[in-house]
C-alpha cells in the first residue's frame, strides 16, 4: 500500500524542519544505480531552489543535517542554484548564519544567490504585509537588504513583496488617493530608497530581483507596480504557481502557469528570469508536474523551486487512480523504477521523494523545450494596472485557444481585448484605428459594455443589453437560413447582445426556446472586421460548451494561427514560430481531439512517428487543410513538427 503523506501546508514543513523533525529525510536511498551519478544539467533552463530563513537557520545549527539533506536532494535532482533566505515573518538571520551556510553551497559548486520575504510576524495563512508607513518596518527592510547584499551579488525578493496594511499611519499618508495609488506609489520610493539603495551601497555590484506572484488582475491593489516596478529592478521572476483551481481561493486555471510568464516576458522582454513553482494545494502528482512542465513551454530560461524541504518530502501519488494505469506523460510506476527500485513496498525499493518528481517530470519538459520556437497564440492587449473579465484569456487557453498578452497594442493582424482594455482611455480610437487599417480586433461583451456609450456607438450600433439569457441549444450560420446545429448543453446563462439585422451578423447563436441569442457577432468597420465574444455570465461554462462549439470560436478566434485545435474544453495548444506545437490534457480521462493546419504531414518529437493528414474543409482565403486526429491522455502532453 503507497503511504500518504500530504498535502503539508508549506509553512508547517518548514516549521518541522526549523524545530528538527523531517520524516522523509529519513526515507531510504536511491537504489544503488541512480545514486551512482549525479544528475546531469537540463539542456534549456536551469533550476534553482529556494531556502526560507528557519530552513536557513538549522543548516547553520547543525551542518550535518545540511550536508545529509543536500546529498539526498543533489543525488536525485540537478540544481545550479540555491536562494538562500534572511527574512520571513518576523524570523531573521545574521552575517554569520549566512556566510556559513553559503560557504557549504559553494564548496558544492553550486551557484548562491539571497532572499527575503518580506512579511510581518504572525498572519500565517492570511498574509500581512510590513507596514511601510511605520519607521521600525522600513528601517527592517533597508537592513535586510543591506544583509543580504554583503554576502551575494544577487538576491530576490519573494512574492509577499506587496502593502496590504490599513493603519492608522496608512491611512493618514494615503489621503484623498486611492488605496491602489498610494501603495504602488509608496511601493515604487520603498523600492529605490529602502531596497535598491542599502543594497547598493553595501555592494555596488549588487543586482535585485523582484518576484511577481500569480494573482496579476489584483496587483495594483496590493502595490504592485507592472508599468513601473521592472524598470526599477534590472531583474523580473514569474509566479507560475497554479495549483488546484476548485478547492483554493485563487481559482486559477492551470494554463496561466504557462501564460503568466508569457506576458510578463513581454512586460520585460529578455530580462524574465525565471518562474516559480510550489507543490501546495494539490491532489495528485500530475498537477504538480503539470506546472513545471508548463513553465518550461513558455520558454522560461529557468525555473524556482519553493522550497528546499518539500524536495526532501515522500512523493504521495494522491488521488490519480483513475488515470493512474494509462500511459501518462508522468508516470508514477516508471518513476519509482527509476529512482527507487520500484514502488514503496517492494524488496529493496525506497519511497520517491518530491525531488524525484521533479527530475523526472523536468527530463520530459526538458527533451521537448529542445526543439521548441518562439511562442506565439491570439495577440491580446491588456493594459498596465488593469482589471475586469479577470483570468479569461486563461479560461480561453483552456478552452484550446492559444494566448500570448501584452501590456501594449500589439503588432497583430488581429488582435483580441477583453473589459480590461477598458482601462485605456485611447481604446475606441485605437480599436478604430486597427479596423480602417484593414486589421481584426475581436473584443468581449464585458468591453463592449463598458465603452459602448463612451464613442463606441460610431464604430458599432451592437450594445450589452441588461438581460442574460439560458441556452441550451447552439446553431452556427452566416447570414439567412437555418444554420448547422453544434449540439446541446446544460443552461449556460450569456448577456443579450442586441445588434440591427443586415448590418451586424450572428455567425454563432445559442437558442433557449425560440430565442435566439447572439454569441459570437461580426461588423465590417472600415477595411476591418470587428467581433464581439458574448462572455457566459460565469466564465467556466466555456468549459461546459459542446466541443463543436468551441471548434466554431476557435475558427475565428485563431485563424491567422498555422494551427488549430478541435475537441473539448480543458485540452490546450501552445504553439511556436519554428513550425512545433504541443497538446496538453487537464483532463482525467482521455480526450479525442483533432489538429487542422495546411500541412501534409506530422512527426511526433518524442517518438519520432510521421502521420500523413487527412484533407479537412476549410474556407477559401486558407487554402489547403489537412485534420490529424490525435489521442490525449489525462493530465498528458504531446509535442509535434509540422511537415
Amino acid at each position: 500500500m503507497l503511504r500518504r503523506s500530504w498535502p503539508i501546508p508549506a509553512a508547517l514543513l518548514i516549521l518541522a524542519a526549523t524545530m528538527g523533525v523531517c520524516g522523509p529525510c529519513r526515507a531510504a536511498p536511491a537504489d544503488a544505480a541512480a545514486a551512482s551519478a549525479a544528475p546531469l544539467p537540463f539542456h534549456r533552463f536551469k533550476v534553482t531552489v529556494y531556502i526560507p530563513v528557519q530552513v536557513v537557520q538549522r543548516m547553520a545549527q547543525d551542518p550535518a543535517w545540511m550536508r545529509s539533506s543536500w546529498q539526498t536532494i543533489s543525488s536525485k535532482l540537478h540544481v545550479d542554484q540555491v536562494f538562500i533566505e534572511d527574512y520571513r515573518s518576523g524570523v531573521s538571520t545574521d552575517d554569520a548564519t549566512l556566510a556559513r551556510v553559503k560557504r557549504f553551497f559553494v564548496s558544492q559548486g553550486v551557484a548562491v544567490a539571497g532572499g527575503m520575504a518580506m512579511l510581518g510576524a504572525g498572519h500565517s495563512a492570511q498574509f500581512q504585509t510590513l507596514d511601510y508607513t511605520v519607521p521600525h518596518d522600513r528601517e527592517l527592510a533597508s537592513r535586510m537588504s543591506a544583509l543580504l547584499a554583503r554576502h551575494f551579488d544577487t538576491f530576490v525578493l519573494d512574492d509577499l513583496y506587496f502593502f496590504n496594511t490599513k493603519s492608522d499611519s496608512d491611512i493618514a499618508a494615503k489621503g484623498k488617493q486611492s488605496w491602489a495609488q498610494f501603495r504602488m506609489r509608496t511601493m515604487d520610493e520603498v523600492s529605490r530608497d529602502l531596497i535598491l539603495k542599502p543594497a547598493e551601497a553595501a555592494n555596488p555590484h549588487v543586482k535585485v530581483i523582484i518576484k511577481f506572484p500569480n494573482f496579476y488582475p489584483f496587483f495594483q491593489e496590493m502595490g504592485f507596480d507592472l508599468k513601473n516596478e521592472p524598470q526599477i529592478f534590472p531583474e523580473i521572476w514569474t509566479g507560475d504557481e497554479t495549483r488546484y483551481a476548485s478547492t483554493t481561493d485563487q481559482q486559477l486555471r492551470p494554463y496561466e502557469s504557462y501564460e503568466i510568464f508569457r506576458y510578463f516576458e513581454n512586460i520585460a522582454p529578455g530580462r524574465n528570469g525565471g518562474g516559480w513553482v510550489d507543490p501546495i494545494a494539490m491532489h495528485d502528482l500530475d498537477r504538480y508536474a503539470s506546472q513545471l512542465w508548463d513553465t518550461i513551454l513558455a520558454k522560461a530560461p529557468a525555473i524556482n523551486l519553493f522550497e528546499y524541504t518539500d524536495l526532501l518530502r515522500i512523493a504521495d501519488p494522491g488521488n490519480r487512480a483513475a488515470w493512474a494505469r494509462l500511459p501518462t506523460t508522468f508516470d508514477y510506476f516508471d518513476m519509482a523504477r527509476r529512482c527507487c527500485g520500484g514502488l514503496p513496498g517492494m524488496p529493496g525499493a525506497s519511497d520517491p521523494l518530491l525531488a524525484d518528481v521533479v527530475e523526472y517530470s523536468l527530463r520530459k519538459a526538458d527533451d521537448i523545450a529542445v526543439a521548441l520556437g518562439e511562442p506565439v497564440g491570439l495577440a491580446t492587449y491588456r493594459p498596465y494596472d488593469s482589471t475586469g473579465e479577470d483570468f479569461l484569456p486563461e479560461t480561453l487557453g483552456m478552452a484550446g485557444i492559444p494566448i500570448e498578452m501584452y501590456p501594449q497594442w500589439p503588432r497583430a493582424k488581429t488582435v483580441f481585448l477583453t473589459q480590461a482594455a477598458a482601462t485605456d482611455r485611447n481604446i475606441v480610437p485605437e480599436i478604430e484605428r486597427h479596423l480602417r487599417g484593414g486589421d481584426n480586433v475581436i473584443i468581449t461583451s464585458g468591453l463592449l459594455r463598458a465603452i459602448q456609450d463612451k464613442g463606441f456607438d460610431q464604430v458599432t450600433d451592437m450594445r450589452v443589453t441588461r438581460n442574460v439569457v439560458p441556452v441550451t441549444r447552439y446553431v452556427e450560420g452566416f447570414g439567412f437560413g437555418g444554420g448547422t446545429v453544434l449540439g446541446r448543453s446544460k443552461p449556460v446563462l450569456f448577456p443579450l447582445i442586441h445588434f440591427y439585422t443586415n448590418e451586424e451578423w450572428a455567425v454563432l447563436r445559442g437558442i433557449d426556446a425560440q430565442a435566439g441569442v447572439p454569441l459570437l457577432l461580426m461588423d465590417r468597420y472600415g477595411k476591418g472586421e470587428l467581433y464581439v465574444v458574448a462572455v457566459p455570465e460565469e466564465m467556466n461554462d466555456f468549459y461546459s460548451l459542446p466541443a463543436p462549439v468551441l471548434n466554431a470560436l476557435r475558427r475565428y478566434l485563431t485563424a491567422d494561427l498555422p494551427v488549430r485545435l478541435e475537441g473539448p474544453a480543458q485540452v490546450s495548444l501552445f504553439e511556436y514560430g519554428n513550425g512545433t506545437f504541443v497538446v496538453e490534457s487537464y483532463l482525467d480521462h482521455p480526450a479525442a481531439v483533432r489538429v487542422v493546419g495546411g500541412f501534409a504531414h506530422l512527426t511526433d518529437l518524442t517518438t519520432g512517428a510521421r502521420s500523413d493528414g487527412e484533407p479537412a474543409p476549410a474556407a477559401p482565403a486558407a487554402g489547403t487543410q489537412f485534420g490529424y486526429e490525435l489521442q490525449i491522455e489525462p493530465h498528458s502532453l504531446r509535442a509535434f513538427r509540422v511537415n
